[in-house]
């Protein structure tokens, strides 16, 4: 065969295998609002810069006719690509063929990508949209899906994971996105749940949609299972893209300096964002980007757990990840779910060297018979955990209330904090003036001829005394007492000193979290 034959054999099969499913499953693809799996690739990536590998990998099944079908590229995707300029390995499942469905080979070449992204050490970004395990290759299935699993684990902390969900994942499936750092998921086209609406008929007898399931809201507002949450595929590759800009390539570099800028400070004043009434709310994220350079501030899961504030924004044009209570929502307690949430935040700046600012104001964990009841002392625990765990340099600004428990987990002095600040307003207590109030002096209280007056006065005692940042700055756990104007000033001198840190941990295998 001359080169010419071959060139022309070789643009031929090239032809056949980037149709994917045909025209008709691409037809119906684009019926429903979907791209697919080539186009997500090529719309996510910097233009001309995707590399395919393994086009020619085809299905070794044989059983129940499937030697019998062609399934091109078996059903996947998988090359390298840049984004804003980095390096990256992508997978995108096509859900032309066959479903997407996940058989050996298909398995291999993700496997193959996920091995290569963790030995180049660059993110590894997997578009998911199965319908799951190829029932027909049976335990290779099973067998594909744990190899996945398994070096989700291997990867984690070493290189950015971050999964796409663009259409169904279902059954097993879930667990791969669920082992990865950033979870993203689109309106009406998400799909993730571990038994379908079927299984759930035939063995509860009830009737759900699978929108109502596992669609998109669901997992950005219930279950904290999404991180990204758009309303169009296209919305969706943007936020990815703008979190590449925020992270590492891996947890052996510093994510990209950028150019200072100060903040808009028109727009976002600082002193003058907390109310005069101590008892009034206000928006953390207001503060957050009051400091940050442009005021960007980029947040993640921002329908789940709102009562915390997490996400990434820079200083001097370093990254760095905010933790903050939210006073809007529920006065900024710590609960069952705020804390998973911003420990698993904490754990990831810490993996990949960013530096960490903490800005507090809640009146401790949320007391309740539901709370305590699912579990609020081990996942409260995990935030304390991940803030003594993390090496990172850790900066706290106490901004009001700081009572009890919670206090000690937002990052306190007591967990090695680097720098802790007050602002004049800050409140360090066990618990607030009027149920202290109501404990220390009881017996007075309930003697006295006028409880409620007395009561008054006591708690203005208690107020005097504890409402204050100063008693805890006379023990040293407040570093300074500093005016809100000074804060963004006061945290970049901080980073600037502490980025050379250097903390000695104990030797050990690992440690064991409140999982």
């Amino acid at each position: 065969m001359s080169i010419t034959s071959k060139s022309f054999d070789l643009k031929k099969r090239m032809r056949d295998a980037l149709q994917g499913g045909g025209s008709k499953a691409i037809k119906k693809q684009k019926a429903i609002g979907k791209l697919t799996a080539r186009e997500r690739i090529i719309a996510l990536l910097d233009p001309n810069t995707f590399h395919e590998y393994d086009l020619f990998v085809e299905h070794a099944a044989k059983d129940f006719d499937m030697d019998k079908k062609y399934l091109p590229g078996d059903g996947v995707i998988t090359g390298t690509g840049m984004i804003m300029g980095h390096p990256v390995c992508i997978y995108a499942q096509d859900f032309t063929v066959a479903g997407g469905s996940l058989g050996l080979m298909h398995a291999k070449k993700i496997t193959k990508i996920m091995d290569h992204a963790l030995r180049l050490k660059i993110p590894l970004i997997g578009i998911n949209d199965s319908g799951g395990a190829r029932i027909q290759e049976g335990v290779n299935s099973l067998a594909g899906y744990g190899e996945i699993f398994y070096r989700n684990t291997q990867s984690s902390g070493v290189i950015p994971q971050i999964s796409v969900i663009l259409g169904p994942c279902a059954g097993g499936a879930v667990y791969s996105p669920a082992l990865t750092d950033f979870v993203f998921v689109v309106d009406k086209i998400s799909k993730m749940f571990i038994t379908g609406p079927e299984v759930i008929k035939t063995v509860l007898g009830e009737e759900v949609s699978m929108e109502e399931l596992g669609g998109a809201l669901v997992h950005a507002e219930i279950t904290g299972n999404a991180h990204f949450y758009s309303e169009s595929e296209q919305e969706c590759f943007d936020q990815i893209k703008q979190l590449i800009t925020f992270i590492p390539w891996n947890n052996m570099k510093k994510a990209d300096s950028f150019p200072k800028k100060p903040p808009k400070t028109r727009k976002y004043k600082i002193e003058n964002i907390l109310p005069t009434d101590p008892r009034q709310p206000y928006d953390v994220r207001d503060v957050i980007r009051a400091v940050c350079d442009d005021s960007e501030f980029f947040e993640i899961q921002d329908r789940f757990a709102a009562n915390i504030v997490i996400g990434f924004g820079r200083l001097n044009g370093e990254t760095i990840g905010f933790v903050a209570n939210q006073p809007l929502v529920l006065a900024g307690v710590l609960d069952v779910d705020s804390s998973d949430k911003a420990a698993r935040f904490v754990r990831y700046c810490d993996s990949f060297n960013i530096p960490l600012i903490t800005f507090v104001d809640l009146p401790g964990y949320l007391p309740g018979v539901d709370q305590e009841h699912s579990g609020v002392i081990r996942h409260g625990a995990k935030l304390l955990y991940a803030y003594s765990e993390a090496t990172v340099p850790k900066t706290t600004v106490i901004t009001r209330k700081a009572y009890g428990g919670g206090y000690i987990a937002m990052c306190s002095h007591h967990l090695r904090a680097d720098f802790v600040f007050a602002w004049p307003t800050a409140e360090i207590a066990v618990m607030g003036p009027e149920g202290a109030a109501n404990i220390i002096f009881r017996k007075e209280i309930m003697g006295a001829k006028n409880p409620d007056e007395v009561r008054k006065q006591k708690i203005t005692e208690y107020k005097k005394k504890f409402a204050n940042p100063y008693v805890a700055a006379a023990y040293g756990y407040i570093d300074a007492v500093i005016e809100p104007e000074e804060t963004r000033k006061r945290l970049i001198h901080a980073l600037e000193v502490s980025s050379n840190k250097s903390q000695i941990t104990q030797k050990k295998k690992h440690g064991i979290p409140p999982f």
